[in-house]
């Protein structure tokens, strides 16, 4: 199956520096785990999480702190790199998320999808990415989705949240819960961070 090329792609150089941004706040001591808190809330210990677009390792190796078996996937070839530079210890697939089978990777009580991954798909793609990630739920699992609602980030899309929840639908899932931060302020027109899970 071809799929257009993401959004991340054809920024190119323009996302540069990302991966380099977080490490560097690593080394200084900063709080980088705010995402990975809410995901640890989410699940029991010592369950199965998949990242998706994990980017330079920091929720991953967060998660993975906190008793997690963590599956963590990431296309960008320099992000990857970065990853390794920062958590030697994480071992980070080269995948997309279309990339990934249930028969290959099993299934997951969490797939974590944030950092902005949702408005940096291939155009159009959307449902099909949605319904791939459904695909990889174990039996009660969830989504913990995070994204920016207008294109405030170089080489993103605007996402309105009524086109997610369509989207969402279509793919075969339901909005458990929508919220502002990952601290769980009250939704907003910025951001959102969505708990998701099957419809059936």
């Amino acid at each position: 199956m071809t799929t257009p090329p993401t959004r991340w792609e054809l920024a190119g150089e323009g996302n540069r520096g990302y991966g380099e941004h977080f490490a560097a706040l690593v080394a200084q001591g900063a709080d980088v785990d705010g995402e990975a808190r809410l995901a640890d809330a989410l699940v029991p210990r010592g369950a199965r999480i998949l990242d998706v677009g994990s980017g330079m390792g920091r929720i991953a190796a967060s998660l993975r702190r906190r008793g997690h078996e963590v599956v963590a996937t990431e296309p960008d070839l320099e992000l990857r790199a970065q990853s390794g530079r920062t958590y030697p210890d994480l071992e980070v697939l080269p995948h997309e998320a279309l990339a990934l089978d249930p028969g290959e990777v099993g299934r997951f009580d969490l797939v974590v999808v944030v950092g902005n991954v949702m408005i940096y798909l291939g155009e159009g793609t959307e449902r099909t990415v949605l319904a791939r990630l459904r695909e990889l739920l174990a039996p009660g699992g969830r989504i913990l989705a995070g994204f920016h609602l207008t294109a405030v980030k170089n080489g993103s899309r605007s996402y309105p949240a009524e086109e997610f929840v369509a989207d969402c639908a279509a793919a075969g899932l339901r909005v458990e819960h929508r919220f502002g931060s990952y601290e769980l302020h009250q939704p907003n027109d910025e951001y959102a961070v969505w708990v998701l899970s099957a419809a059936d």
